[in-house]
């Protein structure tokens, strides 16, 4: 099959393109390569998935309306995957008119692409991020979500909301995956295990912040990425049973699904910053800090509907994944 991967230098676009292209898919990727971090990261990326012959890569922001357009007409895909956002809770605080821009206007540009083409399935990233104020546990798509406490959050929940209209419209087949906090080589400079790697190798203090109580359902690439591609893979279909007197979020009687895809297993962050000191050897100095703003204590995910739904099991151990992810950052970096 064709697919079209919005973001295909990030982090988990990259590691779906090689999964695509490895079982003989054809992959075009298109990313604007920002510099929200390192560019070369990204470049060093598409080096690799533009040695596959089945693999096309165009510079396109998802905002920028014409080349959007045009890269839809001149391809028929069969499956599309929107990976593509501006990322980063903290980020949105700071910089909240990006988010607007790639992750509301992009992401309408995608929904037209895909509807006007007639795509048969549309997958998209949404975010553990819109569980926001919810502490109930383990998150359900099935609980509902109106209480975000980011722009990115919301922006996240958003998508969920445009996509749910494109299925009701004009019956897009449509499923958002609410990603938990992944993790693994090639991963982004700004997420907590590749700032304390560095850190500790550097032998400089590292921020922990809410105390180091914080727990998070960290999930390994590998296991994001099988369970990403048997989504795409499964169309969305309409609920017979959903009723409009109790309307389950998750589901609808347009074709729309929502999936929580995380480990099932929260960890500390304490723990997570253990495994990570036993990886490299080393004992971290810690700052021990308050939580910061937009940051939630914990996410937790009940996985059960796509378990049911794709057989997804993440399988990955915190400790085996760390120590693949310390393997990486020393052989990229060539640290010892």
């Amino acid at each position: 099959m064709k697919y079209l991967i919005t973001g295909a230098a990030g982090f988990i676009g990259f590691h779906l393109s090689q999964y695509l292209l490895a079982r003989d898919h054809s992959v075009v990727g298109i990313d604007n390569l920002n510099d929200y971090y390192s560019v070369d990261l990204k470049n060093s990326r598409l080096s690799q998935l533009k040695s596959h012959p089945n693999f096309e890569f165009q510079q396109i922001s998802l905002e920028d309306t014409g080349p959007m357009t045009e890269l839809f007409q001149s391809h028929q895909f069969d499956r599309v995957v929107n990976l593509a956002a501006q990322a980063g809770v903290r980020y949105s605080i700071e910089n909240p008119a990006a988010y607007i821009q790639s992750n509301i206007n992009g992401f309408l540009n995608i929904l037209e692409g895909c509807r006007h083409t007639q795509v048969p399935h549309l997958t998209y990233a949404s975010s553990s991020s819109v569980y926001g104020a919810n502490t109930k546990m383990p998150f359900s798509v099935h609980h509902n979500v109106d209480h975000p406490v980011s722009l990115y959050a919301a922006t996240k929940k958003s998508n969920e909301l445009m996509a749910h209209t494109y299925s009701h419209l004009y019956g897009l087949p449509t499923t958002g995956l609410r990603f938990f906090t992944v993790y693994g080589p090639w991963g982004r400079p700004d997420m907590a295990l590749f700032l304390f790697t560095k850190a500790i190798l550097e032998g400089r203090p590292i921020n922990v912040f809410n105390h180091g109580r914080m727990q998070r359902d960290f999930t390994y690439i590998d296991d994001i990425v099988e369970g990403v591609a048997r989504t795409a893979d499964q169309i969305a279909a309409p609920n017979p049973d959903w009723s409009s007197d109790k309307p389950d979020p998750g589901t609808s009687k347009a074709p729309y699904r929502i999936y929580n895809i995380g480990n099932n297993n929260p960890v500390e962050l304490n723990q997570f910053i253990g495994a990570i000191e036993t990886a490299l050897g080393r004992t971290a100095e810690k700052n021990f800090m308050d939580m910061q703003p937009g940051d939630v204590p914990a996410t937790y995910a009940d996985v059960q509907a796509l378990v049911d739904a794709v057989g997804f099991q993440p399988k990955t151990s915190i400790e085996t994944g760390i120590g693949r992810f310390v393997d990486w950052y020393r052989e990229y970096y060539q640290v010892g």
